[in-house]
């Protein structure tokens, strides 16, 4: 018995799978950017990307089964020949579709179309901000990075991001500690960003960085690895478990791969049957609702403190609201 699921049996707090409502497709690795936090370790250097025939099987999938959301990551998931074939898919669908975006991939000269393009398809744009200071942004993301990101974020306000469409920024801690009060942090954000730039945005998530691939590395290399470990399952709450995407999500890798999450994905912890790997196109929501939910230590990321997931703090006082 993992770590994770010893601080389940305590508290008597059974994982379960709830009802399905969210394809998460990561389309590959590639990425514009270098981040020291970044789970997927992902970069310019990095090739793996979908083809086109899991492409066109995913689209199928989600003809057929019609998820609530369409969560699409990367990588920077814009990247992917494919982005714009998956918006579409999901929307002819009535799906809401979530796009995992940096910010600077919108200051590229080949994707300078995004904001216009997300903005005609009411996609909601989940932006990368891990600070509204300068220092803190270019250190943890590369330099230059900030002042690109404004000017990104400036495009999305004016097609409507922030105000009638939802624009959600996400904040990781720099370091190996846990992010501060999501509901206080998003007032100091959206003071200073409006203050310092006129910017709006819809709400803040607050992300915990697992301690897997680069940030896993770095904890490691600065001998931090043992007391981040202690910090996350000493912070256990109890309260966050309900509220976890794993019960809620089906997340595939750009091959097709299912997965309970983003980060089992980047541990390669592929959903089975009788010992057989399964592929999107091997199940159903109904099938997947008797898959046990994987776990490991990694999985304390997600129960410290306030709780952390793709959809941010997820204690009962701030829960997760519908989008």
């Amino acid at each position: 018995m993992n770590l994770f699921q010893k601080k389940l049996a305590e508290h008597n707090t059974p994982l379960a799978r709830g009802r399905f409502e969210t394809l998460q497709i990561n389309v590959g690795r590639k990425c514009n950017q270098t981040c020291t936090h970044c789970h997927v370790d992902a970069g310019p250097h990095r090739t793996e990307m979908m083809t086109e025939q899991v492409a066109h099987k995913i689209g199928a999938w989600i003809r057929e089964h019609r998820p609530q959301t369409v969560d699409i990551t990367g990588g920077a998931p814009e990247i992917s020949e494919f982005f714009r074939y998956f918006v579409e898919t999901a929307r002819a669908v009535g799906a809401h579709v979530i796009d995992r975006n940096n910010l600077t991939i919108i200051e590229t000269k080949s994707h300078a179309y995004l904001p216009e393009y997300l903005a005609q398809h009411e996609v909601e744009v989940v932006a990368s901000l891990p600070c509204y200071l300068e220092d803190n942004v270019d250190t943890q993301r590369g330099d230059g990075v900030f002042q690109k990101s404004i000017s990104a974020l400036k495009k999305l306000n004016a097609v409507g991001y922030g105000t009638r469409l939802p624009l959600t920024l996400v904040y990781n801690p720099i370091g190996p500690k846990l992010p501060p009060d999501q509901a206080e942090l998003e007032a100091d954000y959206k003071a200073e960003l409006f203050q310092r730039y006129g910017i709006v945005f819809t709400r803040l998530f607050a992300i915990t960085n697992l301690p897997i691939a680069r940030f896993a590395a770095d904890l490691r290399e600065h001998g931090q690895w043992d007391s981040y470990m202690v910090l996350l399952a000493n912070s256990f709450n109890p309260a966050t478990v309900d509220g976890l995407m794993c019960r809620s999500t089906i997340n595939i890798g750009y091959e097709g791969e299912v997965f309970d999450c983003d980060f089992n994905q980047m541990l390669r912890m592929q959903q089975r049957a009788s010992g057989i790997p399964l592929f999107l196109w091997d199940i159903t929501p109904q099938s997947m609702a008797a898959q046990p939910i994987l776990t490991a230590n990694h999985c304390l990321g997600c129960t410290a403190g306030s709780g952390s997931s793709c959809t941010g703090a997820l204690d009962a006082h701030m829960h997760r609201t519908a989008v």
